[in-house]
């Protein structure tokens, strides 16, 4: 039996109540209760969602528990002193100790991710580093596991760390069985890039629209502005002006971000050389792909694809 605290606060977001979900397919993969799950909070009783309804939850004791998971919000809310406690307690006498999303700064507001390598949703990624300079923060993962305390990306991702934790704890078979029962991938292939690449891009017009739709069918052509702007329907100037004016970014800039995207997942799956990719992806030599990705994500290939086969073999 694996005791389970998912502890929440004022304003959590429903959304992380996916993982719970993915432990109770698990008891049903198994025909037993093998995830007994327990609502935690500081002070007990009813706490109010982002949402607005309430769920009803015990209050922080010194029961034991297997693993820890801290809940996230759709902003930082302050961290009050119980919450840190509670954390640091968990890292003491839990298995393991979780965070999906912004639940990740309440584990390093208690120094539990001090010295470690931690993940957090994109948006939020620049905003844990600054504040806590000594959370080793990799933006990109879709989860990590440093020790005992592991980490991921947007709420949905905690579906990928509970898949993960399930695997662990019972074997790849009845992870995947979990996957298909709640109908997504077992090991999501790429990292937090491919969604933030396109979310940031986000034209408001049709125009602009088709000329990124046609980036994405067209990655090993040259992509020039004026092959985009005959796409678009506009001429180079006109093309440029509004490219920038609805993405806040030059058509160059996003080019290469997609180019990047297209490659990084084509090293996560790791069935092709860095040869082959960089020419199925524009870059035409690995050399100019490394360069890119070093202005995109801060990394050179090479560690994409060994975090990649790390991160598989966990």
């Amino acid at each position: 039996m694996h005791r389970i605290g998912f502890v929440v606060f004022p304003k959590f977001q429903l959304m992380g109540f996916a993982a719970i979900t993915a432990f109770e397919m698990a008891n049903s993969a198994l025909e037993q209760t093998v995830y007994e799950i327990e609502l935690l909070s500081e002070g007990g009783g009813e706490v109010k969602s982002s949402a607005g309804f309430k769920v009803l939850t015990k209050a922080f004791d010194d029961t034991p528990y297997d693993t820890v998971m801290f809940a996230a919000g759709v902003t930082i809310e302050p961290i009050t002193p119980g919450l840190i406690a509670f954390a640091r307690l968990a890292l003491e006498t839990s298995r393991r100790v979780a965070a999906p999303c912004t639940g990740a700064f309440v584990l390093a507001e208690a120094g539990l991710l001090n010295g470690r390598r931690a993940t957090t949703h994109w948006a939020f990624a620049r905003q844990l580093q600054q504040r806590f300079p000594a959370v080793k923060v990799e933006d990109d993962r879709i989860f990590i596991v440093d020790g005992s305390v592991w980490t991921s990306a947007g709420m949905t991702a905690s579906i990928d760390l509970a898949l993960a934790m399930i695997e662990k704890d019972h074997g790849q078979e009845v992870a995947r069985s979990v996957a298909r029962k709640l109908v997504v991938y077992h090991r999501r292939a790429g990292g937090q890039s491919q969604f933030s690449a396109l979310l940031e891009l986000e034209p408001k017009s049709d125009r602009i629209q088709k000329s990124i739709d046609y980036v994405k069918a067209n990655l090993r052509g040259v992509l020039s502005v004026e092959e985009l702007a005959d796409a678009a329907g506009l001429s180079p100037r006109q093309f440029s002006r509004a490219f920038r004016a609805e993405t806040g970014q030059s058509p160059a800039k996003a080019v290469e971000s997609l180019r990047v995207e297209a490659a990084r997942l084509l090293m996560e799956q790791g069935r092709h050389s860095m040869d082959v990719i960089a020419v199925e992806t524009g870059f035409a030599d690995p050399d100019r792909m490394r360069r890119a990705f070093l202005r995109t994500l801060g990394q050179p290939p090479q560690t994409i694809r060994r975090n990649a086969r790390d991160g598989a073999s966990a």
